[in-house]
């Protein structure tokens, strides 16, 4: 056999067995390109909790992995057919040490989207877009560094909001650890995503997302007294902490619940945890979360997500802002909360 033929950079499916399992994940941690939606362990999740199948691509050169690329394919009546990296997260897209096996996985996950007959081909990259593909201004992203000290953290974050984290403060509010976050921290957020006209996820989700992450997926609730009013279900992923799926009450708002609970996080992420950065995740520009994510301190960066049409004409917008979903975001806000949490998780499933 050539030496050349020995160099050549090799694309496969990811097996199901443990120990390729852990390679994957070796190559994630140590990997600049990779983020905590890399892990293989969404693979579990999304498919124990949505049924939506993995088609995991890593590429391979002597044996060693060099890239790798998540893909699910997410199909339902309502919403379409796509291969997406990675429904359900934020990030996606190829992690690779080098140019070439980029190429590799990106023209592998083309030539599978044509063979399944999807749609589209979706990359949530968040770093190093593709010339040739089509890339969807949207959604930005928000991080930076913190500090181990909680009064350096404030004084970073602008005096709006500053104002509100010392609301907080004034008003006694006390934060503790929840390992539970199918608990306290899945009601809390299931009633925000309601009032926001969106399905919520089963609380079987928020199980498995603790069941297979561990201690990289943790809870936090604030308190007033006995009364929770805010929480938070964050990842930890290297030295960061991502705070990704929040809510809070109406009295959160008059208490300045919500500010203080993500200036809190810093501090508990940073002294506890030995975090040095905070991802705020993703929002939309001009949201009601863009902004507040703005005026805490953050700048945003965009995110190049990036598709390669298949069946589509162009580039899909299956998003609260398209008018059709207007009136079903309407008449969501009205539902009863019970009827939410069980009508939810069968649309939530294919809104990744």
């Amino acid at each position: 056999m050539s030496s050349h033929a020995l160099d050549q950079t090799v694309v496969r499916p990811l097996g199901s067995e443990r120990q390729e399992e852990a390679a994957w994940d070796r190559f994630v941690v140590n990997c600049p390109e990779a983020t905590f939606f890399h892990r293989v362990g969404w693979r579990e999740v999304i498919q124990r909790s949505f049924g939506h199948r993995g088609h995991y691509l890593l590429a391979e050169r002597q044996g060693e992995i060099v890239g790798v690329l998540p893909l699910v394919r997410q199909k339902s009546l309502l919403f379409g057919d796509a291969l997406i990296s990675t429904p359900f997260c934020v990030y996606g897209g190829v992690a690779s040490r080098e140019a070439s096996a980029r190429q590799a996985l990106e023209q592998a996950a083309s030539a599978l989207a044509e063979e399944m007959g999807v749609a589209y081909l979706e990359c949530r990259n968040h770093t190093t877009p593709t010339p040739q593909w089509l890339t969807k201004d949207l959604y930005y992203t928000f991080s930076k560094p913190i500090s181990t000290d909680p009064q350096e953290n404030l004084t970073a974050i602008p005096r709006k909001q500053r104002a509100e984290v010392r609301k907080g403060i004034k008003k006694g509010l006390m934060t503790e650890v929840d390992q539970d976050v199918a608990g306290v921290c899945y009601d809390l957020y299931a009633q925000s995503v309601r009032n926001l006209g969106t399905p919520v996820f089963s609380r079987n989700y928020f199980r498995l997302l603790k069941e297979v992450f561990g201690e990289d997926c943790e809870g936090v609730v604030v308190r007033d007294g006995g009364e929770v009013v805010s929480a938070v279900v964050s990842f930890y992923f290297r030295d960061e902490v991502l705070p990704y799926y929040g809510g809070g009450t109406p009295h959160a708002r008059r208490m300045g619940g919500t500010p203080f609970m993500y200036w809190d996080l810093m501090r508990h992420a940073s002294q506890e945890r030995g975090v040095a950065r905070f991802d705020f995740g993703r929002s939309k520009k001009g949201s009601g979360s863009f902004d507040f994510k703005k005026f805490y301190g953050f700048e945003p960066k965009p995110l190049p997500y990036q598709y390669h049409l298949v069946k589509e004409d162009g580039l899909p917008n299956i998003s609260p802002d398209n008018p059709k979903y207007r009136l079903f975001i309407q008449a969501w806000k009205r539902l009863p909360l019970p009827v939410s949490r069980w009508l939810g998780p069968w649309l939530a499933k294919d809104l990744g």
